[in-house]
């Protein structure tokens, strides 16, 4: 942190100076306000685009575009500090350890792949990425304050419609639409305190020394976080289960909680650490599963539900209310895409068992009873209704009007932001290498 701060200190002189005598000192190749952009940081986001993409223009014309990003984003952090927009530590904080928390999901939950991935503790990763989270959120903030209040009328997007070749626009690849009705097989009261006895013994075997990671790393049903020693991380309130967190958050550092009961089985808890509202639990899970005869059961009635609707001719809707065991079945039945919040689902963001059988169907049809594990990592069995399959295509106002609708906002929101780059630069004192100020974007924004 001191570093930082003379650091700031040496670039707050070298900006009077420049003020004074319009030259920039080696190493600063662009001031905007009191915003400075090294040649470090233009050399280091130029090695991270070239690990990405193969290089096919000019390294001149790429540190163009980089350069480009890098003064737009430091106008905006400009406007940030001219509007007093400020950050809490609360909310910074949350969004590292979302953002963290996305990036070991998709290396499959385990924590070690990105820490030898970086050579750097994920702690360590955090506090390297803090001041840059920071000022990510603060341009969040201020681009959209800009864009807050630019709309489209359905006049804007036939416009954008017919002045836009399609072919310019991404293929939309093949959609479905899908609905369920789901048959939850119960478990006897035996399965349920076979599992609270297992529990309370690996409780008591942690209270006489053993290690409660590695009885997680042998017992736990979290695929998750059974790899890591059913170690957790930190969390804050209200990203876990009501339940989990009451009695988490009641622990005190090295305490185990009794068995508890959520939504995804029967858990115990190990509190690791506590920093002010956040804390560091590990736990072992064991879900509930049902009896072989209670699975057969739940094929059962499905396959009598299904035999049902096509002889009734049943509205798959009116079916999946009278039928269905999920939360689901008040909406109709159908499901929702978590990655879009949509109906629409492409084959990527659905699970390969899912697709295999969709991909099957035609529109209009039940597939056979098929087992599925869901979100709460419950055994379960479904019949899937396919609504609709739309094949790849190029966009079209007909089939495709919210998703031309949202290119058409996008491009209005971009306008939007160059009218006021263009604006903002009138009244901001910028500073640029003379090595840059051949770049496309000094002319198109006006740079004085």
């Amino acid at each position: 942190m001191k570093k930082f701060v003379l650091t700031l200190v040496f670039v707050v002189t070298c900006c009077l100076c420049m003020a004074q005598g319009g030259y920039l000192v080696d190493g600063i190749i662009a001031v905007i306000g009191k915003e400075v952009i090294l040649k470090s940081d233009l050399e280091k986001l130029y090695a991270e685009y070239t690990a990405q993409y193969t290089l096919d223009q000019e390294e001149h014309d790429v540190k163009c575009q980089l350069l480009q990003q890098l003064v737009f984003q430091k106008l905006l952090i400009h406007q940030a500090g001219l509007d007093s927009i400020t950050i809490t530590n609360d909310e910074l904080d949350n969004t590292i350890n979302y953002r963290m928390a996305m990036m070991i999901q998709q290396v499959g939950g385990n924590e070690k792949i990105i820490e030898d991935y970086y050579h750097k503790t994920i702690t360590e990763i955090k506090r390297d990425i803090r001041e840059d989270i920071y000022n990510q959120m603060l341009v969040d903030q201020v681009q959209q304050g800009i864009t807050a209040n630019v709309i489209i009328t359905p006049s804007e997007v036939k416009d954008f419609a017919q002045r836009t070749s399609s072919d310019s626009m991404p293929t939309i690849q093949t959609t479905y639409e899908i609905g369920h009705i789901v048959k939850i097989p119960p478990v006897n009261e035996d399965e349920i305190s076979a599992i609270k006895e297992r529990l309370e013994s690996y409780r008591e075997r942690v209270l006489r020394g053993e290690r409660f990671a590695m009885l997680a790393r042998l017992y736990s049903d979290d695929p998750g976080s059974a790899p890591k020693g059913g170690d957790l991380g930190f969390f804050d309130r209200g990203t876990m289960y009501p339940e989990f967190e009451a009695a988490a958050f009641a622990l005190h550092t090295g305490e185990i909680s009794p068995v508890i009961k959520t939504q995804a089985g029967y858990h115990i808890i190990q509190m690791i650490e506590r920093r002010g509202e956040s804390i560091h639990c590990a736990h072992i899970l064991i879900q509930p599963k049902p009896s072989a005869e209670e699975q057969v059961k739940a094929i059962e009635y499905l396959d009598s539900v299904r035999q049902a609707i096509l002889t009734n001719k049943m509205d798959f809707s009116e079916a999946a209310e009278a039928f269905s065991d999920a939360p689901d079945k008040l909406a109709g039945g159908w499901v929702v895409n978590p990655y879009t919040g949509s109906y629409k689902f492409e084959q990527e963001t659905m699970d390969a068992s899912t697709f295999v059988t969709v991909d099957k169907l035609i529109p209009g049809e039940y597939s056979t009873p098929v087992p599925f594990v869901n979100s709460d990592g419950i055994m379960t069995y479904r019949l899937i209704y396919l609504k609709s399959k739309v094949a790849a295509h190029q966009p079209n106002v007909f089939d495709d009007y919210d998703f031309i609708k949202n290119a058409a906002l996008e491009e209005k929101k971009y306008n939007t932001l160059d009218k006021w780059i263009v604006n903002k630069v009138k009244v901001t004192s910028i500073k640029l290498n003379d090595e840059y100020r051949n770049c496309p974007f000094v002319d198109e924004w006006q740079i004085p």
